[in-house]
């Protein structure tokens, strides 16, 4: 069994995918080639976002944000410390300061709660995490913005295509930032993101700062990066599109199949989902005790299994040093507890009760 299976992913898509990838070698544009455009309109339009553009990863894309947003030295981003290293280290990047808030016991999520005691002279943008799938509380935090005339930047590197109140992730703030990782609901086979937003003059920013801050050839109107996606994994993603209302809609499936079978399952505790969202399950994350003994018997029964996230960044050393240890307490709790299950939109309903089966068998012996 697979913890995420691309490969019955690529064998439905073949024919696509590999003309696509065709049609890029043979017209030879591999940087900035017509496909970058065609995926630009393609996500925009699935987002209802005025702007898409695309870039070299999610990580990038956060950065290429804070960048256009003109974060700088002195200033401050609040996010959550239960999130992938990216959602810090492009703060620091940038040269803000990360302040980090706690997280909702039962989704993970930024506690919206608790953000504005948070806020302080120095804040300048605010940086949710749509963890696992499932958008954090976006009405919210974008008020609390408009209160203190706050950016807001939502990392939907995991939640691509969920909906939040009927509105896309990604389209829900100032911008939002999304990955094309091969692991993410809606991948390439390599590294790939994309930035969105309504605004006109951030967009026009961003596209710039991907090419290394150039308004025309050799113009270089202000600091960039080298951060644009390349023609082949636009062609990829492109490719992906064919089915991707039908993955959606199967990573719906078998995210509520699998929460069904575990309410209830002594030891076990299944993420939240809001009122008002869905969740595309970027990784179906549960909370077990005993979690070693839980991983090992899993292991043994054949099941592979995953952490997200072990160490909370403020317990990182790389940040260790804008947050003190005892400042997140739900956020540790949670590093000790989650562990993520196989989920792709072709796992089998047989591997899926194996799964099950293993894990009521698991915590019984842990």
């Amino acid at each position: 069994m697979q913890f995420i299976d691309l490969k019955s992913q690529y064998a439905a898509l073949k024919t696509g995918i590999d003309a696509r990838i065709q049609r890029v070698l043979d017209h030879g544009q591999y940087i900035m080639g017509p496909e970058v455009a065609e995926l630009e309109a393609a996500l925009a339009a699935l987002t209802g976002s005025r702007h898409c553009i695309t870039v070299a990863s999610g990580t990038e894309a956060l950065l290429i944000a804070l960048m256009a947003l003109d974060i700088r030295p002195g200033d401050e981003v609040i996010t959550t410390p239960f999130s992938f290293a990216a959602t810090a280290e492009v703060i620091v990047l940038a040269g803000a300061t990360p302040v980090f808030v706690d997280i909702e016991p039962d989704t993970a999520l930024i506690d919206a709660s608790l953000i504005e005691a948070a806020i302080t002279p120095r804040t300048r943008a605010l940086m949710p995490v749509s963890l696992y799938g499932q958008c954090a509380d976006m009405d919210a935090i974008n008020a609390i913005a408009q209160r203190h005339g706050l950016a807001v930047i939502e990392d939907a590197a995991q939640s691509f295509g969920a909906r939040y109140r009927g509105r896309a992730s990604t389209a829900l703030s100032t911008f939002g930032a999304t990955s094309f990782f091969p692991s993410k609901p809606l991948g390439c086979y390599g590294d790939g993101g994309a930035l969105f937003t309504d605004d006109e003059r951030l967009a026009r920013a961003a596209r710039e700062i991907r090419v290394h801050g150039q308004s025309a050839r050799y113009t270089h109107t202000r600091l960039g990066v080298g951060g644009r996606m390349d023609t082949l994994q636009c062609a990829v993603v492109l490719g992906k599109l064919e089915r991707f209302a039908w993955e959606l809609q199967a990573r719906a499936d078998i995210g509520r199949r699998y929460t069904q079978a575990l309410a209830g399952m002594p030891g076990v505790r299944p993420l939240a989902v809001r009122e008002g969202r869905d969740c595309v399950w970027g990784q179906y994350t549960v909370f077990v005790q005993n979690r070693e003994r839980v991983v090992a018997a899993l292991s043994a029964a054949g099941v592979p299994t995953a952490v997200h996230y072990p160490t909370p960044l403020h317990h990182q050393p790389a940040y260790a040093a804008w947050a003190a240890a005892d400042s997140c307490p739900v956020s540790q709790r949670a590093a000790r507890e989650v562990l993520s299950l196989p989920m792709s939109a072709d796992l089998t309903s047989d591997d899926q009760d194996r799964v099950i089966a293993a894990l009521a068998a698991a915590v019984g012996r842990s």
